[in-house]
């Protein structure tokens, strides 16, 4: 079967990889190189880094809106084009290019968390379940027809990071049974209920800064839901930090939310809402991240 596979980051790159020697291949797209960091190096996608190991073609264009692209897409000749997290919309003359149609691998359990961050937004979210849709691709955002779902459960201290290479495999498997199902003719398909949808927006820095006045589960989902980007924020002792690990800990004393009380080798005890977290893992403005107790032990912090 003739395959077009579309996609941008490392969750894309896992599936690519597994599907690379269970069918032919004959284009991989992804965005543009990047210009990053401070030097503004032109930086490869993942996928693009991993079809050039796989001695794969690669196509890198802007839009989809320019006549020439999707001609150059439609003699390929796919007979299917498989789209994981590729970052653009796929407009409806592109869809009906493959005669088995265009399918997607998300990261969620759909109808529930459509859109660009689901992964994440079910860390931010306290979900304790999610998993990867196999679903038909239509004009709609994740709105398609499903073909098959995969879970697993979130551990209540799983980074989104963590959680992102998990699903990573698990989107991986459950696209390389897809092909098989599309290829035999099996591959069912359910229309999403629209009732039940929820949506996952883009990330922005403005989720960053932590309210202590929050209970502190809030908080810890909040840290490990935008880890490793945009990553939690917080000022501690005049201080700006970037927070990137925390754990549950009862309060040791009563005081206002957002008060550090107490320091121990694991880590900085804080006051939130409802109790206290302590923060074990951080990056001040401008320096490295590192173990709290090792850089308060350096940055000596006043507590009541």
């Amino acid at each position: 079967m003739r395959v077009v596979f579309m996609g941008t980051p490392a969750f894309a790159a896992t599936c690519l990889n597994k599907i690379a020697d269970r069918c032919e291949i004959v284009g991989v797209y992804t965005k543009p190189d990047t210009p990053k960091n401070r030097g503004m190096k032109l930086m490869e996608s993942e996928v693009k880094q991993a079809a050039k190991v796989l001695g794969l073609p690669v196509y890198q264009p802007v839009s989809f809106m320019d006549d020439a692209v999707v001609e150059e897409l439609r003699d390929l000749q796919p007979e299917l084009i498989v789209v994981v997290a590729f970052g653009k919309i796929l407009p409806q003359r592109v869809l009906d290019i493959p005669e088995k149609g265009c399918i997607n691998i998300h990261g969620s359990i759909l109808p529930a968390l459509r859109g660009a961050a689901p992964v994440q937004w079910a860390v931010l979210q306290g979900l304790p379940e999610t998993g990867v849709t196999a679903m038909y691709l239509s004009a709609g955002m994740d709105e398609g027809d499903i073909i098959d779902i995969r879970k697993t459960p979130v551990d209540p201290n799983e980074t989104a990071g963590q959680l992102m290479d998990r699903l990573a495999v698990l989107g991986a498997e459950l696209l390389a049974d897809t092909l098989v199902s599309i290829e035999n003719g099996t591959a069912t398909r359910t229309p999403q209920d629209a009732a039940l949808a929820s949506y996952a927006p883009m990330l922005t820095r403005e989720l960053s800064p932590i309210d202590w006045e929050k209970p502190a589960r809030q908080i810890l989902n909040q840290i490990h839901g935008l880890d490793p980007w945009p990553t939690a924020t917080a000022e501690l002792g005049g201080t700006s930090f970037k927070i990137f690990n925390a754990e549950p800990i009862e309060a040791p004393c009563a005081g206002c939310p957002g008060t550090p009380v107490r320091l121990d080798k694991k880590g900085l005890t804080v006051l939130c809402g409802d109790g206290a977290v302590r923060i074990t893992e951080l990056q001040a403005q401008g320096g490295k991240r590192m173990r709290a107790p090792d850089y308060f032990r350096g940055h000596p912090i006043a507590l009541p």
